[in-house]
C-alpha cells in the first residue's frame, strides 16, 4: 500500500522468538515459524491477524531473540517522556494473549523499547526537537513488568516524545 513503509528490518531464524511491544504498554510473543511464509512480491499479512491485539492497539517495536539472555536489558520511553529499564528475564515466560509491559497513564502510549547490554547511552527527541542523552546504567532497574518508570525528558505542555536512539 501506499501508505506503508519499512521501518526496521532485521534477520531471525524459525527458532527465534520475537517480541511485540504495543503502545498501550503490552508485550506479545510468537515464534518465527509460526509468521507465516509468502513470496517476495507478496503483500503481506496484517499484524492484527497474527497477534490479538485490542481495539486501538498497534505495534510500535518488535525485537527479534536468539535466546534470553539473562544479561540483556530493555529500556521503554513513553509519549510523555518517561523511561522505564528492565532485564530481559522478566519477559521469559509470555502468553499468547499478552501480558502489560509496561504500566501506562490513561493519555500515554509507549513510544520505543530497545534492547542492549545495560551499558549504552540513550537518546530521547521529541517532536518539538528538544533531546536529551543519558547513560542507562543512571537509570535503576524496575522490579515488575508492569511498573511505571521515571522522568526521562521534561516536555512543554504540546510536546511529545517521538522517538529513541541508542548511541553507537
Amino acid at each position: 500500500r501506499e501508505e506503508d513503509y519499512v521501518k526496521d528490518l532485521f534477520l531471525a531464524s524459525t527458532h527465534d522468538t520475537l517480541l511485540f511491544f504495543t503502545n498501550k504498554g503490552k508485550v506479545y510473543r510468537m515464534k518465527g515459524y509460526e509468521i507465516p511464509e509468502s513470496s517476495r512480491q507478496a503483500r503481506g499479512m496484517n499484524i492484527v491477524n497474527l497477534l490479538q491485539l485490542d481495539p486501538e492497539e498497534r505495534v510500535t517495536t518488535m525485537i527479534p531473540l536468539e535466546e534470553y539472555d539473562e544479561e540483556l536489558v530493555l529500556n521503554f520511553v513513553t509519549k510523555q517522556g518517561v523511561a522505564k529499564r528492565c532485564k530481559l528475564e522478566a519477559f521469559k515466560h509470555l502468553r499468547n494473549r499478552g501480558i502489560i509491559a509496561m504500566g501506562l497513564k490513561d493519555d500515554d502510549e509507549l513510544i520505543s523499547v530497545m534492547i542492549t547490554d545495560g551499558e549504552q547511552d540513550i537518546i530521547v527527541a521529541s517532536h518539538k526537537g528538544m533531546v536529551i542523552r543519558y547513560s542507562e546504567k543512571d537509570m535503576n532497574f524496575k522490579k515488575g513488568r508492569n511498573a511505571g518508570g521515571v522522568r526521562a525528558i521534561d516536555l512543554e505542555k504540546d510536546d511529545e516524545v517521538v522517538s529513541m536512539q541508542l548511541v553507537e
